[in-house]
């Protein structure tokens, strides 16, 4: 029996590349080995298709709860990743501020001085 369910996968696979980008996307699928190969797909399906595969929350506000959540939990590498992806999904420059500030409240101005960090280093390859 395979947990593996195509079609969630698929819709995820369409999801994850509209918000970070089919080149990204791809290279980390085509990256990925015996060993990751079925994390990777069940990331795809679960967190892309199963999360953001609805049309209840659009994918504006989904990338700005990612930020929110993943600032606070300090995982800058994936904070970088996703804030290329809220850039892509519409979220401005302001926003992404106004969301920083938010996480340094809540979890302390030292990391909301990572965020900003990582944050100023996505908005400068895009000129912003």
């Amino acid at each position: 029996m395979s947990l593996f369910d195509e079609d969630l996968f698929l819709k995820g696979l369409e999801q994850r590349k509209a918000t970070l980008g089919a080149e990204y996307v791809e290279k980390n699928l085509a990256a990925a080995d015996e060993f990751t190969r079925p994390f990777q797909e069940a990331m795809t399906a679960w967190c892309w298709g199963f999360g953001w595969g609805d049309e209840v929350i659009d994918a504006k506000t989904r990338s700005m709860m990612n930020l929110s959540m993943i600032g606070a939990l300090g995982k800058m590498n994936e904070f970088e990743i996703h804030c290329r992806g809220a850039l892509n999904n519409g979220v401005t420059k302001e926003e992404i501020r106004a969301i920083v500030h938010v996480v340094a409240i809540y979890c302390g101005v030292p990391q909301g001085l990572e965020c900003f960090r990582h944050a100023r280093k996505v908005l400068e390859e895009r000129g912003l």
